[in-house]
């Protein structure tokens, strides 16, 4: 069954990634800093290289895809919570390169910036926690 928890607006960040940091570090760390344990997450710019992740059903396992390649960020959404206590981003990236073909997936490590725009919505209101969802084998918000 679907379960909610009413959030109400604290504030907008909008911030600037280091040139060559890691994606998904970098607005790890910005939230961790600023107590920001509730959000949605925003990025545009391009990447030096990507790692992406898609997660097989079957197997119930993440697969990494690699791209050794400049790429344009055409879209990156996501959300933070927590996962064990600590502010975790939960974001999907698609991805273009210079043909325009894109690429999606699960934002991971190894996302090399070269420049990238980023905002943070940021929230207050009862904690969403990721735990293990048996269903899915994923770490999934639970009702707790």
């Amino acid at each position: 069954m679907a379960f909610y928890k009413e959030m109400t607006h604290r504030g907008y960040y909008l911030g600037k990634g280091a040139h060559g940091g890691d994606l998904l570090g970098e607005i790890t760390d910005f939230c961790k800093q600023r107590g920001i344990t509730l959000g949605r997450v925003e990025a545009l710019g391009a990447l030096a290289c990507a790692k992406l992740g898609y997660y097989n059903q079957n197997t119930r396992k993440y697969e990494t895809l690699t791209f050794d390649q400049h790429l344009e960020i055409t879209n990156l959404v996501g959300n933070v919570s927590l996962k064990d206590g600590q502010p975790i981003v939960h974001a999907h990236v698609t991805l273009a390169d210079d043909k325009g073909a894109a690429f999606g997936g699960h934002l991971v490590g190894g996302c090399e910036i070269f420049a990238c725009e980023f905002m943070v919505q940021a929230f207050d209101g009862p904690e969403l926690n990721r735990g293990l969802d048996e269903q899915t084998g994923l770490p999934l918000w639970n009702e707790k």
